[in-house]
């Protein structure tokens, strides 16, 4: 049975392994629920006592990781991280089977989106996409908690990224499109987001997908960049750096979006790169607010899986 919390019907979404895992009403209740715990933080201190988390990572983190290991802390439960590949000392349907048997909750960030369905698939306790290569729903999530902050709202919003069609890019498009945002993805040819994925965001809400960041930032109420090369593509990061160097955003791109526009990046940044440091550190940059939003969010959505 869904769980009721001031106000709230919690959902009994079994697994968050992408965004359309949750409607646009779920991820709304996520929302709320998530200010509210920002708000008032030690009346949900025990929600969770007695849950323990697994926490799987094949990639290097520090938000992810120390905001899940804190979120389901302060909530009164307990998590152990394993680090490393997943699925090369035993199968992952044996991973899933194991982990269900003494944890309440798979948290997962991995190279591949397979690992993910595949936990999902076997696991009898929820799994968490923590991010893989084509979704970041956790990121998402704090992304659009921290544009309602800001602007108060989040329909009729424009947000442009700018950079690599990345699993970031894919989750903002289905995230906070269907919460209303006009989502602009300005790439270098080559570099656009997977095509499923933009067509299954085109049916939901507004969406650019263009190759001038000029166009993209126009009128936008938030100006969003990532890392040009991810984590795995290391061998391309000198190639990407002349590709994408038209794709900076610098002072002067910055400019082309509204008068009170906010800068965001998902983190770690690679300043004079993909964003000037005066940008990074501008006023009008959010990025730790989205950081910080990483905890509140993911202490919303372990209650709704977990509680």
């Amino acid at each position: 049975m869904a769980t009721p919390i001031a106000g709230l019907v919690l959902p009994c979404a079994k697994h968050l392994t992408s965004d359309l895992d949750w409607s646009a009403d779920t991820l709304d209740d996520c929302l709320d629920l998530a200010a509210q715990i920002k708000r008032a933080p030690a009346r949900f201190a025990q929600r969770l006592a007695g849950r323990y988390l697994s926490l799987l990572f094949e990639k290097a983190s520090l938000r992810t990781r120390v905001t899940f290991e804190l979120a389901i802390k302060q909530l009164g439960g307990d998590a152990i991280t394993c680090t490393g590949p997943i699925g090369e000392r035993e199968p992952v349907k044996d991973v899933a089977r194991n982990l269900d048997r003494w944890t309440h909750g798979i948290v997962a960030r991995v190279y591949s989106q397979a690992t993910i369905d595949e936990l999902a698939a076997w696991s009898a306790v929820p799994v968490i996409n923590a991010l893989s290569d084509l979704y970041h729903p956790c990121q998402a999530l704090a992304d659009v908690l921290t544009l309602k902050e800001h602007f108060g709202r989040l329909d009729g919003l424009k947000l442009a990224f700018i950079g690599d069609g990345n699993n970031v890019a894919h989750s903002l498009m289905l995230t906070a499109v269907r919460l209303g945002v006009h989502v602009a993805v300005a790439t270098p040819v080559g570099y656009a987001p997977n095509p499923r994925i933009a067509a299954q965001a085109t049916k939901l809400g507004r969406i650019t997908v263009t190759s001038d960041p000029w166009e993209a930032v126009a009128n936008a109420h938030a100006v969003y960049t990532d890392v040009w090369a991810s984590m795995g593509q290391e061998s391309e990061a000198e190639q990407r750096a002349r590709i994408f160097s038209a794709y900076q955003v610098n002072e002067m791109l910055f400019a082309e979006a509204r008068p009170d526009a906010v800068f965001m990046h998902c983190l770690p940044a690679k300043r004079g790169q993909e964003v000037t440091d005066s940008v990074m550190e501008s006023p009008r940059s959010v990025v730790f607010d989205q950081a910080e939003n990483r905890l509140h969010v993911q202490k919303a959505l372990l209650m709704m899986l977990l509680g």
